[in-house]
């Protein structure tokens, strides 16, 4: 598969645009591959002996491969030197901004986290204050670079080569800034960090991270074209087709929340998705649902808990009781093929993931019971399938997306 992408580069581009194809695509197959010797090189690119020998020369030269060992060729030479890339040319760090609190990962150009932490931030919801920090921002921001800058220190780097960031809400695709209505100390975190200047800085809605995570270490690995549904506080979906991930016109794409659907009793509106898909799937929608069939609901009062829904755990004990709960089980997996066959009549993905925290409670038994109620919706074949990369799908499609950057820096853009 790589060698008629070298040869026709060789063919048809410039020397210096056939060389910069044939370094990426080497060092694109020593990620992929782990450590390989000219040789091996040779025979997965299908380049010439000199040519491969050139381009390790420059890769070398460069600080992006050195010598790992050697083969274990009886034979030694150069062809017997195992070359890898330097995994620490580069620093990555990936951010996963919630309500609440922050997770911060800082990983090697292999996407390797080398140190991670979860901070909380703000001062804690009760029934009397909603969860806000518009008035703590001084000190959540504070709270929120020292959480960075000490990740950082714990994995040796001064300041990353890229960082990606996952939040809540829209990504406006003319000024890269956030909207909706996150906390206030997003938007200050985002600012002090792009004014540090240390690196590319990508922003994206949390799902769309999630979506890349489970198209390149999870559930979707063997799909160009499919659709995350992310069920949990609330719902969203991600849309990938053709292998990348579609915004939409104004970034919002995949705000499954409003799709009008039956059984909601109202209509979604411009101000507010009730009467939308999420009065159906969202947590709050999921623990009324589990009253009804007797199953232990989350407390009536108190706040809203947006990192971990009581939920998540009423999905995951109804997974655990089988029979006991199945009903509980039917009932939420014909609410959620009712969001999945409105995805299903405009977009035919082939390929539906069920993430977020109740997704990956319900696992399997949740996906194979979504299966059943879309066949009988929709005449469209699709798969459904539970997200395997779990609770930290969005800080691994932060480090992919920071890692995308920083290759497309070092390596020279993708062709």
């Amino acid at each position: 598969m790589h060698a008629p992408l070298a040869a026709a580069a060789g063919r048809t581009a410039s020397p210096a645009t056939a060389r910069l194809i044939n370094d990426r695509l080497a060092l694109q197959l020593l990620q992929s591959e782990g450590p390989l010797t000219a040789g091996q090189l040779k025979n997965l690119t299908g380049l010439s002996r000199p040519t491969v020998a050139d381009l390790v020369d420059r890769l070398q030269a460069a600080g992006l491969v050195a010598v790992v060992g050697e083969s274990g060729a009886q034979r030694r030479g150069p062809n017997a030197r195992l070359y890898g890339i330097v995994a620490d040319r580069a620093h990555l760090l990936g951010l996963d901004l919630r309500t609440r609190t922050l997770t911060v990962a800082v990983a090697d150009l292999l996407g390797r986290v080398r140190a991670e932490r979860t901070v909380p931030i703000g001062a804690p919801a009760t029934a009397d204050r909603p969860a806000t920090t518009s008035d703590t921002t001084p000190a959540a921001l504070a709270t929120a670079l020292a959480a960075v800058d000490a990740t950082l220190a714990e994995a040796g780097a001064t300041g990353p080569h890229a960082l990606a960031i996952g939040a809540p809400g829209l990504v406006d695709p003319v000024t890269g800034r956030l909207g909706g209505s996150a906390p206030t100390w997003h938007d200050a975190l985002i600012g002090a960090l792009r004014e540090r200047r240390t690196g590319t800085l990508l922003l994206e809605n949390e799902v769309n991270l999630a979506a890349l995570a489970e198209q390149r270490d999870g559930a979707a690995r063997d799909r160009d074209t499919f659709v995350l549904l992310w069920l949990g506080h609330g719902t969203g979906a991600a849309v990938v087709l053709d292998g990348a991930v579609r915004r939409g016109a104004s970034g919002g794409a995949g705000e499954i929340g409003f799709l009008p659907v039956p059984g909601t009793g109202g209509l979604p509106s411009a101000t507010g998705c009730d009467g939308g898909f999420h009065s159906l799937a969202g947590s709050a929608a999921i623990g009324r649902l589990a009253a009804e069939h007797g199953r232990p609901a989350p407390p009536a009062d108190g706040p809203e808990r947006t990192d971990a829904p009581p939920a998540e755990a009423l999905v995951r004990d109804a997974v655990a009781a089988g029979d006991a709960a199945a009903a509980f089980l039917d009932a939420l997996a014909a609410r959620i093929a009712l969001g999945v066959s409105g995805v299903c009549a405009v977009l035919d993905p082939g390929c539906v993931v069920l993430g977020g925290e109740i997704g990956r409670a319900g696992g399997a038994p949740l996906a194979e019971r979504v299966a059943d109620h879309l066949a009988r919706l929709s005449p469209l074949r699709t798969d459904v399938r539970a997200g395997t990369v779990g609770g930290r799908a969005v800080l691994r499609g932060a480090v992919l997306a920071a890692r995308d950057a920083a290759q497309d820096d070092l390596f020279g853009p993708a062709g």
